[in-house]
């Protein structure tokens, strides 16, 4: 037991030496939805969204990332390209908040402690929840029901980043979320063996929304032990 400890403690000291590098800073863009209401385009953001965001930069190639996003996710059947939702006519706005965390990649190398301008492009993905409140239409009027949900996804985000200036580093990203669930939109009641004939939309789908947006981090934190004048 205590070589184990002994060996855990240098893989944990070799780990912390090798960088620590903090970045902390905000998420501020726009969010769409893709279900089975509302328009089915991919990349169309049409409400606010806004969060905050922090990143520990493992090496020069990845990092661990974790955000928390809030937007009022909309869909309204009057914007679809569908004529048979268009006819329908159905809308629902629900704010949401999303908890995510997970790797970011990079293509290139993105080394804070160069000295240079350096960019990259990268992909983020992991785990995300998202809390949003339950409803259902009732007679094509969305309706609350009692309570919230979490909706448990994969988020599968592109984006590329620059240092912009000291300590600051600027990104644009898009990001889609696929949820497992198909309640985000009302199309299935949270409480649906109650309200079996409030179904509605393909029972097969489950429903994504995205992000789309800036990213402005302040980064700070000591120089990595490969940096060059490091001790």
């Amino acid at each position: 037991m205590r070589h184990l400890t002994v060996l855990i403690l240098s893989i944990l000291s070799i780990h912390f030496s090798y960088s620590q590098i903090n970045e902390i800073g905000i998420f501020a863009g726009g969010s769409n939805f893709i279900g089975d209401v509302g328009a089915t385009n991919y990349i169309s953001p049409n409400q606010l969204a806004i969060g905050g965001i922090y990143k520990w930069n493992r090496s020069k190639r990845h990092s661990y990332r974790a955000s928390i996003i809030y937007s009022e996710l909309a869909g309204k059947d009057s914007k679809s390209d569908d004529p048979r939702r268009v006819q329908r006519g159905y809308e629902f706005s629900s704010g949401i908040l999303e908890l995510s965390a997970g790797l970011e990649f990079t293509f290139l190398d993105f080394d804070l402690h160069s000295g240079d301008r350096i960019a990259t492009p990268y992909l983020y993905t992991g785990i995300s929840a998202a809390k949003h409140d339950n409803h259902y239409f009732l007679n094509g009027i969305q309706t609350p029901e009692s309570g919230s949900s979490w909706a448990y996804g994969i988020p599968m985000v592109l984006g590329f980043k620059a240092s912009f200036m000291d300590n600051i580093v600027m990104g644009i990203e898009v990001g889609a979320r696929y949820t497992f669930s198909d309640h985000l939109d009302g199309s299935l009641p949270k409480e649906a063996s109650r309200r079996p004939l409030y179904r509605f939309g393909n029972i097969n789908n489950n429903d994504w929304y995205v992000f789309s947006g800036i990213t402005l981090t302040y980064t700070f934190g000591e120089n990595p032990c490969y940096c060059p004048g490091s001790n």
